[in-house]
């Protein structure tokens, strides 16, 4: 019988196997480390100062900060995209990941047929393009031409429909379920993995004392995946903050209350140093020409 896998990972000697995540790890590493921790890094030492229209830089510590979060001018559209970002993450938290569960339990019931085409039905739309997905839901929603109309009075509930992503009150919300239609397959295939690992005694021992499936999926499942729903939690958390590329892609139809350069508060700190951050890209450029 094949050694298991983490019992070849325990034998393994140290200096191979950090060779091995050298190899397989750091070429991610290196991308993600290049294009994401350190202009992120960058962006917020470049928060701590201020420049002249020289040119010249001067440190300034959290001012910059106090001037955002205390102008009129600037904490206004600040507070403003912080909510917007609240509530686009609890939806995604009371929504997305909840359905993420409850999709990965289902798959992971004894006996469930055609396993593969649900976990490719249901993970295709991830592996879109936001761009293809804000083009698809402006065509569905439309109030001149999309189908949303239509399929709602077939079940008799054409009072229901709206142009929902033309209103204030309803334009964030759809463009939250939007982005949990489209990215519930991560939650459910982390999910899922972590439920195929739990052996299958516990479930069978389970079986024999006369639990059914919905009560071994929430007193003995359940429990053992509680760490990989945290690190969902952790993943969406992220990710809420990324959003804007939906938002960009469907913003002709979104009312400006959610337009891109106030929904994010990160945008909103990024807006606020632009001038700094042309300043020290002008200067890097000086420098690399020398």
């Amino acid at each position: 019988m094949a050694e298991p896998v983490s019992q070849l990972v325990a034998s393994m000697p140290r200096a191979r196997m950090l060779a091995l995540m050298t190899l397989f790890l750091g070429p991610a590493v290196a991308i993600y480390t290049l294009f994401s921790i350190y202009p992120l890094i960058a962006t917020m030492t470049l928060s701590t100062y201020t420049s002249d229209p020289s040119g010249v830089f001067t440190f300034v510590g959290l001012a910059n900060f106090v001037t955002l979060l205390g102008d009129a001018v600037w904490s206004r559209p600040f507070w403003n995209a912080a909510y917007n970002n609240l509530i686009f993450f609890c939806v995604h938290m009371l929504v997305q990941n909840p359905i993420g569960i409850a999709l990965a339990g289902l798959l992971s019931l004894p006996g469930l047929k055609l396993k593969g085409f649900y976990r490719t039905v249901i993970f295709l739309p991830t592996m879109l393009s936001v761009v293809i997905v804000g083009f698809s839901w402006n065509l569905i929603l439309s109030p001149l031409w999309g189908v949303a109309e239509g399929a709602l009075k077939s079940v008799g509930l054409g009072a229901w429909f709206a142009p929902w992503m033309g209103l204030p009150h309803t334009a964030l919300l759809t463009l939250a379920l939007i982005s949990v239609w489209q990215f519930v397959g991560i939650p459910m295939m982390l999910i899922y993995a972590a439920l195929l690992n739990i052996p299958d005694e516990l479930t069978d021992a389970a079986r024999v004392d006369g639990l059914g499936q919905l009560r071994i999926f929430f007193h003995i499942k359940l429990p053992l995946v509680l760490p990989t729903i945290g690190m969902v939690s952790i993943l969406t958390f992220v990710g809420n903050f990324n959003a804007f590329d939906l938002i960009y892609s469907v913003r002709a139809r979104s009312p400006g209350r959610i337009s891109l350069p106030t929904f994010s508060a990160r945008s909103s700190i990024a807006r606020f140093s632009a001038s700094s951050c042309r300043s020290a890209i002008r200067r890097w450029a000086r420098r690399w020409r020398r």
